[in-house]
């Protein structure tokens, strides 16, 4: 049986990779003596799935996994052992038993983001505003991505507007600016915050200082029939 969860992962765990958060659960398992199973084989490791790995640096309250049980227990009793044995900067906070007829990798289809960075030149709200409607109003955002492939490493192009949903420019004040964006993620494409601020400033006057950019997953969402929906 699988249990679908929903967790945290804020502050300064947001500098520990995914081999590490997965070792962290692992961990978390055998503390709380949660009847999860087991692989078969000479390595047996515990079953379990993380829907869409975070990038380093990237903090987040809305991270999903899969975790498949030798046996059911209840889910409020799971939260409780578990957030015991997890350090405070992640929680489980939400659980409920599904079918297991897809994975939560599969079905995870975008990502809705809070993003704040300083701007390197001067512009006031309605010269931001401008550029970020102009941006979303191109056809064509050409970006350039590294891939991997046979152990060499080269660069591809590639259109990345349809991995762009719905932004809101929130706020700018002492050349801070924040928005909120939904992102494309998962299985069915992905485009990474960091590259999405690269097309924002080589297709605008928008220049970003790097150094100051923060970057929280709000919270992950599935697709059906053209409507984004919760994976639990």
């Amino acid at each position: 049986m699988i249990l679908r969860v929903k967790f945290t992962k804020e502050n300064y765990l947001k500098y520990i990779s995914h081999l590490d958060t997965m070792r962290l659960f692992q961990r978390a398992f055998r503390i709380a003596d949660i009847p999860i199973r087991y692989s078969e084989g000479f390595n047996p490791h515990p079953k379990f799935s993380i829907g869409s790995a975070l990038s380093l640096g990237i903090s987040s309250e809305g991270e999903y996994m899969d975790i498949e049980l030798e046996e059911k227990m209840p889910v409020e009793k799971f939260m409780d052992r578990m957030n015991r044995a997890l350090p405070d900067n992640m929680r489980i906070v939400k659980g409920n038993y599904v079918d297991g007829s897809s994975s939560i990798s599969s079905i995870i289809s975008w990502g809705f983001y809070n993003i704040s960075f300083k701007l390197e030149n001067t512009l006031n709200f309605e010269e931001v505003q401008s550029e970020i409607e102009k941006f979303l109003s191109l056809d064509e955002i050409i970006v350039k991505k590294e891939k991997r492939k046979k152990g060499r490493i080269y660069e591809k192009e590639e259109n990345i507007r349809e991995q762009i949903g719905n932004l809101n420019f929130k706020n700018l004040e002492d050349d801070k600016v924040e928005i909120e964006i939904l992102l494309k993620t998962g299985d069915s494409g992905n485009l990474k915050p960091i590259d999405f601020l690269k097309a924002l400033e080589n297709y605008t006057d928008i220049k970003i200082v790097y150094d100051t950019v923060k970057i929280h997953r709000i919270e992950l969402y599935s697709e059906r029939d053209n409507k984004i929906e919760s994976p639990l």
